[in-house]
């Protein structure tokens, strides 16, 4: 490997400078990188990661129904994460939640958990989920399928790129559970398919994320027309003054709670790729041939790029597919359910995989192209050495 510049043992920037001629700090030392690549350089800390999971706690401590503890077991489910051993029993007792907690830290089943039990006690109840991508809906739809088999609940998912005549014929069905994005929801509401006064739970999920895609005004519209009896739940990796504001105007009296952000610099390998333009596919391609890239998620900047390269990697003889904000809603999900389920085990993707995709075998992050901005980076990053596991993440310069 080390004919790449990839560094194994990773003795940080100032080496990898010197090995190919630049200086820490020169101008412009990587051609047209809009990041300083020593921001692409970082070990994995010595030791064991971080765990996500509360030691203290099983899930059968949990006052949920039989059939939800069952279903619970049935996923393998013993150890809750920290935010589900501190949310659920709140959730529970009817408590408003404020939650920072990242992707990762296992909040989905920390909310979906206590609501399938509070709506299998009274049917009356509905709940809004509000999320900011079409996949991180799936995926709390296919989470919300298997907590609540054996009960009879139903669920809608209302999201763009899929078809509104079928969304508006599945709310019509009256489901207690609605997963949305905030686009599709304005969308409904204006329509006057969907009427928000009449849910008495609601989750902001991923608050940050929906403000960082510009749904600030959705956001506030959706929580101005809520009824006042609710019971809400707000999460959000990252608070500011902005967040803040919103949270205040959902929340009464809510209980805090706060997990440790797995940092990246403790389980990431994060490294560079000297690379040629005209070179990148070889090396890429004898990357992807290592013995410990089982599963690796590649980001390409454009769609057109993500095609290209997916379709030359399949004529390479890899495994492989690719993902971006041109295919439909339907080839997205199931390409992803592909990825998860190890049928490809490689996924090309623009960044719209970065805002939604959680999957925790992920061994391998790799930028074929550089992110436009560092917080797309680290989002980038972030899909791999989740729930406690150690990644890696390859960023190719030029």
């Amino acid at each position: 490997m080390s004919k790449y510049n990839y560094n194994h043992r990773n003795r940080g920037y100032n080496d990898y400078a010197k090995r190919n001629g630049r200086r820490r700090g020169g101008r412009n030392s990587f051609h047209g990188s809009k990041i300083d690549p020593k921001k692409y350089v970082s070990s994995a800390e010595a030791g064991p990661s971080c765990s996500i999971y509360q030691d203290d706690c099983k899930f059968e401590d949990f006052n949920v129904a039989s059939v939800i503890q069952s279903n619970i077991r049935a996923k393998n489910f013993s150890q809750p994460t920290k935010i589900q051993a501190q949310a659920i029993p709140y959730v529970l007792s009817g408590k408003d939640i404020l939650g920072l907690a990242g992707t990762g830290s296992g909040k989905t089943a920390a909310f979906l958990v206590p609501m399938i039990d509070k709506a299998l006690k009274d049917r009356g109840q509905k709940i809004l989920i509000v999320t900011p991508t079409r996949e991180l809906a799936a995926q709390i739809r296919d989470e919300f399928v298997t907590f609540s088999k054996g009960t009879n609940l139903r669920s809608a998912v209302v999201i763009g790129g899929a078809s509104m005549g079928k969304q508006i014929s599945v709310l019509k069905q009256n489901p207690q559970f609605v997963i949305a994005t905030p686009g599709r929801l304005k969308d409904l509401s204006q329509r006057g398919v969907i009427h928000f006064d009449v849910f008495n739970n609601i989750v902001l999920d991923e608050v940050d994320r929906m403000l960082d895609m510009g749904f600030v005004h959705e956001i506030k519209q959706v929580i101005s027309k809520l009824s006042q009896n609710k019971q809400s739940m707000f999460f959000s990796a990252t608070m500011n003054p902005k967040i803040e504001e919103i949270a205040r105007s959902l929340l009464r009296d809510p209980v805090k709670i706060q997990v440790e952000r797995l940092s990246l610099k403790r389980n990431v390998e994060q490294n560079v790729v000297k690379v040629r333009p005209e070179e990148k596919i070889e090396k890429l391609h004898d990357l992807l041939n290592g013995e410990d890239f089982h599963k690796v998620l590649i980001f390409s900047r454009t769609k057109y790029g993500s095609d290209k390269l997916s379709k030359t990697l399949l004529k390479r003889g890899f495994c492989v597919d690719s993902i971006h904000g041109g295919k439909t809603q339907s080839r997205r999900e199931r390409v992803i359910r592909k990825f998860r389920q190890d049928e490809i085990k490689i996924l090309v993707a623009t960044d719209v995989a970065a805002r939604g995709l959680d999957i925790d075998d992920i061994t391998h992050v790799i930028n074929y192209d550089e992110p436009n901005c560092y917080d797309d980076y680290i989002h980038r990053i972030g899909r791999t050495g989740r729930a406690g596991k150690k990644g890696n993440a390859l960023t190719f310069v030029g």
